[in-house]
């Protein structure tokens, strides 16, 4: 998850805080997160963050601002400025939902690295105390799993204690949590090592079994969507298309902005 100063600025732009209050009935689902999730563009095609193919799953009347950053840790995105400028945008009644833990996981670089039961916690209550003071609902999300699989064809998990300390924290603060580790990892299981193959950014010239495709982030958008909705985070009618196909064609990405 290399970080470019292009590609911060452009994701930068790309979560530009939404003005003034939503119109009535509305509301916006605030993304924060690493490059997982976070919108691309032309040049990194087709690489996709699942936070692009989440309003396919959603109604209208539910906004995604995707602030996710590519290379960014829970500590990184908010030492960077980028958790201020996402409250400044934040409403009543929006919801912030929050993913990291792929690069807090980098303990050769200091900038970005936190500890699963201490600093990561720390880190994840300031999403939780800033959306709170702005009336607004934090949802945490555990980390999307990476396609890892042993000799035997099982798919392992890649996060260690973060999905747990993740846990832990969402009952200590009475938020709700969406399984996406868990559930990713079930889904690389039940595909198997080389059906997930067509799930990542694998290329002729990239072999990346951490970030997704079209099929990829559409898949994982549809666990978001159904966590959303078991948690009752949102309610039967703000999901949509559960059950149906989504067209990789829906992914576009736009050209980049000037750096």
């Amino acid at each position: 998850m290399s970080l470019t100063r292009r590609r911060v600025t452009s994701a930068a732009l790309a979560a530009v805080p939404l003005a003034g209050r939503s119109p009535r009935g509305h509301r916006t689902l605030h993304l924060a997160g690493d490059s997982t999730a976070a919108r691309k563009y032309a040049d990194e095609a087709p690489e996709t963050g699942w936070g692009t193919a989440l309003p396919f799953f959603l109604r209208e009347q539910v906004t995604v601002a995707n602030h996710a950053v590519n290379g960014r840790s829970s500590k990184s995105f908010v030492d960077g400025g980028r958790l201020d400028a996402l409250l400044v945008g934040i409403r009543p009644g929006d919801l912030l939902l929050v993913q990291f833990a792929h690069n807090d996981e980098k303990d050769t670089d200091p900038t970005r690295h936190t500890e699963p039961w201490t600093t990561y916690q720390d880190c994840l209550r300031l999403y939780l105390k800033g959306a709170r003071a702005h009336g607004a609902r934090p949802v945490l999300a555990t980390p999307v799993e990476r396609r890892r699989f042993d000799a035997d064809g099982n798919a392992v998990p890649t996060h260690g204690d973060y999905p747990a300390a993740m846990r832990a924290l969402a009952r200590q603060e009475g938020v709700a949590l969406l399984g996406i580790e868990a559930l990713s990892l079930a889904l690389w299981q039940r595909l198997g090592a080389e059906a997930t193959k067509t799930y990542f950014n694998r290329t002729a010239t990239e072999q990346d079994n951490t970030h997704f495709n079209p099929p990829g982030a559409i898949a994982v958008a549809r666990l978001v969507a159904r966590e959303l909705l078991r948690t009752r985070v949102l309610a039967r009618p703000d999901v949509v298309r559960l059950h149906e196909d989504i067209p990789a064609s829906w992914i576009t990405w736009p050209p980049a902005p000037e750096s």
